[in-house]
């Protein structure tokens, strides 16, 4: 089968983002776009990724991209994220510190064929940012419903979200993990950092 006819075969987006806002009660999230928490057990364990402090043993959320905010911005949890797909596609920048640090790009999607991931975990101490793909928001925007375009995917996060655990890459943390200067394959990511 050709890459063309496979892809066409994925490109099916169920239920639309207004739908989905409405019966998963999204609501707006501090990263960009939308998301629910859907569960937080009860039982705590003292997380090694914390020094030791009390956390839910897993927390749940789903999580949104849209048309409308197309991107989040790069962050990091303290502890590791399972990201398992819904439906939509995106793509995810992960950068991990280091002398230099590591870029990896990952793209969550349902065309196996083409190397989407259904499943993407990060581990603790990884910088992500997600966004939609530059022709996913090229054919929305030629679409008569950019309602149809998006990502909805599930967060579980173990040990459980805190956001004592969290944070967001400024830009002069950004700068920073380049040492003297940003290589030119990095320099594009500066946009989706917070800038204070």
């Amino acid at each position: 089968m050709a890459a063309t006819h496979t892809s066409r075969l994925y490109d099916s987006y169920t239920i639309p983002n207004s739908v989905l806002k409405k019966e998963l009660r999204l609501i707006r999230h501090p990263e960009g776009d939308y998301f629910a928490e859907t569960d937080r057990q009860t039982e705590q364990v003292p997380s090694p990724f914390a020094d030791g402090a009390l956390r839910s043993i897993a927390t749940t959320i789903y999580y949104l991209l849209t048309p409308d905010e197309p991107n989040g911005v790069f962050h990091m949890n303290k502890s590791a994220t399972m990201h398992v797909l819904h439906q939509g596609r995106a793509e995810y920048t992960l950068i991990t510190p280091g002398s230099p640090p590591k870029i990896e790009k990952k793209i969550m999607g349902p065309n196996v064929h083409a190397g989407e991931s259904l499943q993407l975990l990060v581990p603790t101490g990884v910088w992500k940012m997600s966004k939609l793909l530059p022709e996913d928001l090229s054919t929305a925007s030629e679409s008569s419903s950019q309602d149809r375009w998006g990502c909805l995917i599930t967060e579980v996060v173990f040990p459980g979200f805190s956001w004592e655990d969290h944070a967001f890459l400024t830009r002069k943390a950004f700068e920073d993990l380049w040492g003297d200067a940003v290589p030119p394959e990095a320099q594009d990511l500066a946009q989706y950092t917070k800038v204070s």
